[in-house]
């Protein structure tokens, strides 16, 4: 059975993208730093629901002493899915330098915690697809969200770049770029302003965590030749 870890799995697209895998047979590995209570309840409902094994880790992935110990608890993964993170909304010039390194921690760190840690029996294998779950901002930056848009410009060339250090061994890394999604992370955004991105979205909605999750399963399983790329999924907004 093929296995696949996923990180920030708790809800949202983190949570889609294991059911989605879990129907397709994986074995489902998922891990998140807070929701612990969330994340057990999926555990259950992918036990029961998918009939496939799901094993739920509790672990901060910003922190890697704590993704060192996870890794000793699992096989050599098939896939990796970077999904963990979080946003920040204000000024540049009003941000902590803190919150500055927990956003850097979480969004892009954490996802050299992780390739780093999969990629050796990846080689070994001569095998393996890495998909780091990045955002529309990483591509074009967003206003007030300096810092979360620079980790994951961060994280679209770390992409690009480890693509081609793995291409010889066998090994696909791409990223997805998401737009606006139904998401908690969202959740922030009054009825004006979610009515006023809409209107910018030719697709004239937010997108959902399973239409993410869907593209994510087409990706890891995409020909091998597709490796490297940064795939925009944004209802055809930037």
């Amino acid at each position: 059975m093929k296995t696949v870890l996923i990180t920030g799995a708790s809800r949202g697209i983190g949570a889609a993208i294991a059911e989605r895998f879990a129907e397709g047979g994986y074995h489902t590995y998922i891990t998140c730093a807070r929701d612990t209570q969330s994340l057990y309840a999926l555990q259950e409902k992918i036990s029961t629901t998918y009939n496939t094994p799901c094993t739920a880790i509790p672990c901060d992935v910003s922190d890697y002493t704590a993704v060192e110990k996870m890794f000793q608890n699992l096989p050599p993964l098939d896939v990796l899915i970077n999904n963990a993170g979080i946003s920040y909304f204000g000024l540049l010039s009003d941000m902590s330098v803190e919150d500055w390194h927990k956003v850097m921690d979480t969004n892009l760190n954490a996802c050299f915690y992780t390739a780093k840690l999969a990629i050796p029996a990846m080689v070994r294998a001569k095998s393996g697809r890495i998909l780091n779950i990045s955002s529309v901002w990483g591509n074009a930056g967003s206003s007030l969200e300096t810092a979360y848009s620079a980790s994951k410009g961060g994280l679209n060339a770390l992409t690009k770049a480890l693509a081609k250090e793995l291409a010889p061994s066998n090994i696909q890394v791409n990223a997805l770029a998401p737009g606006l999604i139904d998401t908690a992370m969202n959740a922030c955004l009054s009825e004006e302003d979610m009515s006023a991105l809409k209107a910018e979205i030719p697709a004239d909605r937010p997108g959902s965590p399973k239409e993410v999750a869907d593209l994510a399963w087409q990706v890891v399983h995409a020909p091998a030749y597709m490796t490297g790329q940064i795939i925009a999924i944004d209802g055809g907004w930037l």
